[in-house]
Formats: C-alpha cells, structure tokens, sequence
C-alpha cells in the first residue's frame, strides 16, 4: 500500500521527521496559511508555487517548460514546504515528499477565503503571489473555485492512486482539523524542544 492515508494525531507524530511537504487544496483553503504555520513550527522553507513558479509580475503565466524546471529545482532540494496544487506536476513533486496535506474543506469555505483575501489585499499583492500581480477576484476564478471537487479534485485523487512510491496523506476537510493539526504541532515542539 503505497499511499497511506493518515489521521491528524499520526501527522502530529509524523511531521516532526519530515524534510518534505507537499499541502495541496483548492484556492482559499486556507493552503498557504497552514504551510506557513507548518514552516516556522517545523523550520522548513515555505514554497509558494504561484510565487516561484507559476506567476511573473502583470499576472503573465511562466512558460510552461520553465515552470516545471523550476518544480523539478525545487522538488531536487532537501527541505521545503511547498504549497500549490497542480495536479499535473504531482508526479515531480510527489516522489520526493514525505508527507501530503490534502485540504478538502466544502465549498463554500474556499470561496469564502478568495473573497476573504481579495477585500485584505485589495490593490496589492499577497505574499504567497509573485510581486506585481495585485489580488483579483474574477468569475472565472470563482467558478474554478465552485467547480474544483467536481474537475481538479479527482485529478489530484488519481494521482494519489497511481503513485507507486511510498507517501503518507492526511486530508483535512475543516479549518477546526487544520487548528488540530497545529495545537498538535505547537504542543510536541512545546514539549521537545
């Protein structure tokens, strides 16, 4: 069984051990604010895909084949967290985690982070986004959003199910799992270091 599916107290006990994380989800799952939490916790470096991948300033998209150039740099180092979806890139990335956070929160949830962060950083870029690229909010974004467990979630299924290596998975389908998940963290570092 090469896929394991794990529950959040075996991710407490096991994320301490790590050097690689992949945290996967839809946009507004609360992804890169848990990579981050995650990064300081564990001192591993936080990798936002979006910022060092995907996106150049003006919101152009990196060429595809310097994308996953850069995907196979980063997935070639030692440590890191690394926060994105991109089910097609899963098999570069996949081989060299130890552990997968699968964030599955309903719907709704999601759209309420995009909307969230569009109002926070009106006009200017977050810091999970490539300088020059100010948040937006579009229909089109909002529905990829509204639509990604029916289209981009049975991707990142399929890819799981066709690993042949070894990985642990933990799906979180709450923000309440997620705060588990770091009181969990926040109290093992507490107590061992």
């Amino acid at each position: 069984m090469p896929v394991r599916y794990i529950d959040v107290e075996t991710a407490a006990r096991l994320l301490p051990g790590c050097r690689r994380l992949l945290v996967l989800g839809c946009s507004g799952s609360g992804k890169s604010t848990l990579s981050r939490k995650l990064g300081e916790l564990l001192d591993l470096p936080h990798i936002s895909m979006d910022r060092e991948v995907f996106w150049l300033p003006g919101w152009q998209q990196r060429p595809r084949e310097e994308a996953v150039k850069r995907i196979v740099e980063i997935a070639a180092t030692s440590r890191w967290i690394m926060d994105g979806t991109s089910p097609g890139t899963l098999p570069i990335r996949l081989p060299r985690a130890d552990i997968v956070i699968w964030m599955r929160p309903p719907r709704l949830v999601s759209l309420y982070g995009v909307l969230s962060r569009g109002i926070r950083y009106r006009g200017r870029s977050r810091p999970e986004m490539a300088d020059g690229c100010p948040e937006r909010v579009t229909l089109e974004f909002l529905r990829y959003v509204w639509n990604f467990e029916r289209h981009s979630a049975p991707q990142v299924d399929a890819q799981l199910a066709a690993f042949s290596g070894e990985v642990s998975v933990l799906t979180l389908r709450s923000h309440a799992a997620s705060e588990r998940l770091l009181v969990s963290m926040g109290e093992r570092a507490f107590v061992s270091g």
